[in-house]
């Protein structure tokens, strides 16, 4: 499998800031090339690499008032490796968040998943939130969590990844989001997903079928979108006029919904 991505922005600073780039491939993808150019007024500025959990590769820079353009790009052959399991993250990724309130939703999930445990609870949990909520783009605000979510009854990826990650969590199965490229996906995107630990692995639980879950490509990983957002900014406000995102295979594959699919 060979898969090329890449991310293009065009922002326009208020005032010097503070930025932080989440673009980037996850550490463990076996990279044939990969660049990153970010220029300013002409000028080309050199972000500083900065590690993050599960792989995460941020990337962060300052840049002064004006217009600033970023180039992303990446091809990868293979799956990747898949990051190694940590007893902290069964811990961590168990707790509600603030994005995920898990605690608020558990009598929900418990009488509706009362009884399932493994692959049953992630077909479940995936079924139900994907059959209450209806994709549309625009309908949901920044600040909205799983319990929004779920009054509204619609919203984006990120929404149904945080709702499937509360339900899961309620039931004290570790959940975290992770935002992926996704080949497949139309209209093409930053895609987010949510990862169940279950049976001694993370497994890809997309409750919007949007995408096929075995081209997906780890961007980055965290308790819930707080932690995988693509762009943020310090000190300064920030104008996002372009934003453009390519992903595409060499054989892009169905996706067998009745099979448990890991991140590669």
């Amino acid at each position: 499998m060979r898969r090329s991505v890449g991310a293009h922005l065009e922002l326009e600073l208020y005032d010097t800031a503070d930025l932080v780039l989440s673009l980037a491939v996850a550490a463990g993808a076996d990279l044939v090339s990969e660049s990153l150019l970010v220029t300013s007024g002409g000028a080309t500025l050199t972000p500083t690499e900065v590690a993050g959990p599960h792989g995460t590769r941020l990337h962060r820079l300052t840049g002064g008032a004006g217009v600033v353009s970023v180039d992303y790009r990446a091809e990868v052959v293979g799956r990747a490796t898949a990051p190694p399991v940590e007893e902290i993250d069964l811990l961590q990724y168990r707790r509600p968040s603030r994005y995920c309130e898990s605690d608020t939703l558990l009598p929900t999930a418990t009488a509706e998943f009362a009884g399932l445990s493994g692959k049953n609870l992630l077909d479940a949990v995936s079924s139900w939130v994907g059959d209450r909520l209806t994709y549309v783009p625009g309908a949901s605000l920044p600040t909205d969590g799983a319990v929004a979510t779920l009054l509204a009854r619609r919203g984006v990826c990120r929404d149904y990844a945080h709702l499937v990650i509360a339900l899961l969590r309620a039931l004290d199965v570790p959940s975290r989001l992770v935002s992926v490229y996704a080949p497949g996906l139309s209209p093409m995107d930053f895609h987010a997903v949510a990862e169940a630990y279950i049976d001694g692995a993370w497994y890809v639980v997309d409750a919007t079928t949007l995408a096929p879950r075995g081209s997906l490509l780890r961007i980055a990983t965290g308790q819930d979108a707080s932690g995988t957002a693509f762009l943020s900014q310090y000190w300064s406000g920030v104008d996002l006029w372009e934003l453009e995102v390519t992903a595409v295979v060499d054989e892009l594959s169905g996706d067998d919904l009745t099979e448990l699919v890991q991140l590669g």
